[in-house]
């Protein structure tokens, strides 16, 4: 069997990354002498020794290292660090694993991804289900973003989605194993060998949007993306980062992560199309809401600023040129 190597990013989360790795005590055999790498990103709370600590009370030496930053690069940033020191033993055959701290892996998660990657050479990327706090499946497999699919996203109308549904990113969880574009960076399995053509995740993304710029990236080298919903994870979503659907105002990086996908892939005027679509959705849904209709309170999802801050960042962005940094990334 493969080895497999998991990498859990960790930032001032130390509490939650202990309980996942309780939840991967069981699934050592799956490593098959691999192991985990808990990369803390300079979180100067105390994460590292708390780690450690835990780490000699369990006695989980033998297969659980813990690899200190010296600064927090992000995600892409901390999964990098992780996955360059498992690809230093790695072979072709073997597999790297992202694991959210958020999570809680479900009995044979991993082998199941192993199982299934083992089966299907061409698979590069394969993603679990996910399910929230109260054990609901929730999407793990998407559709790319474009910018026909901001439409669909800002107006959040079923007509509209009846109508682009060949562009609706994120759909309701499939139980079937499948080809997607996409999948959940919060529990992801890559092959080894894929590294050697696409390269590392793309630490211009701070946070969100780099496992989709990833599995775009796998995709254009002829990698299959796929998603087993054999392997079960529980994503306590927003855990990690803090975030909160509701908050009064998202954190910049989204915004910047956005931009970065959109032009990377897209270029500045797939940007500038995404963007004026989403503003039609955006009017669509608003209109929607001065309509007794049925679901229009979904508008209080949004933070209060987010059209103010999408909109105008990504202005702000082309006009001081900084958007046109995304073309130079991986």
């Amino acid at each position: 069997m493969s080895r497999t190597w998991v990498v859990i990013v960790n930032y001032r989360t130390a509490d939650l990354v202990v309980d996942c790795l309780r939840s991967l005590v069981g699934e050592r055999e799956a490593l098959s002498g691999g192991g985990v790498l808990v990369v803390d990103n300079h979180s100067c709370d105390g994460s590292v020794e708390r780690l450690e600590s835990a780490i000699q009370a369990e006695q989980w030496q033998q297969w659980v290292t813990v690899l200190p930053q010296s600064t927090n690069g992000g995600f892409a940033y901390g999964n990098n660090a992780g996955i360059r020191v498992a690809l230093e033993s790695a072979v072709e055959n073997d597999y790297i694993m992202l694991l959210n701290p958020d999570t809680l892996v479900r009995p044979g998660a991993i082998a199941a991804l192993v199982e299934f990657m083992d089966g299907n050479p061409r698979a590069g990327i394969a993603g679990s289900l996910l399910e929230n706090r109260d054990g609901i499946p929730e999407c793990s497999a998407h559709r790319l973003h474009s910018p026909i699919s901001e439409l669909d996203t800002a107006a959040r109308v079923g007509v509209v989605s009846r109508v682009l549904r060949r562009h609706v990113v994120s759909e309701p969880p499939s139980f079937e194993v499948h080809r997607c574009d996409w999948v959940s960076g919060a529990s992801m399995i890559i092959r080894c060998a894929l590294f050697e053509q696409v390269g590392l995740l793309d630490e211009g993304f701070f946070l969100y949007f780099e496992e989709v710029d990833f599995c775009a990236r796998a995709a254009r080298h002829g990698w299959e993306i796929w998603h087993v919903p054999q392997s079960r994870v529980m994503h306590l979503e927003g855990a990690a980062t803090g975030i909160r659907k509701a908050a009064r105002r998202r954190a910049r990086y989204w915004y910047d992560s956005r931009r970065r996908f959109f032009v990377k892939h897209y270029g500045v005027p797939g940007l500038l199309l995404a963007d004026t679509l989403w503003l039609v959705g955006r009017s669509i849904f608003l209109l929607r809401r001065l309509l007794p209709v049925r679901g229009a309170e979904r508008a209080e999802q949004d933070p209060r600023w987010f059209a103010y801050d999408l909109v105008w960042g990504d202005i702000r962005a082309l006009v001081t040129g900084n958007a046109m940094n995304a073309r130079s990334g991986i």
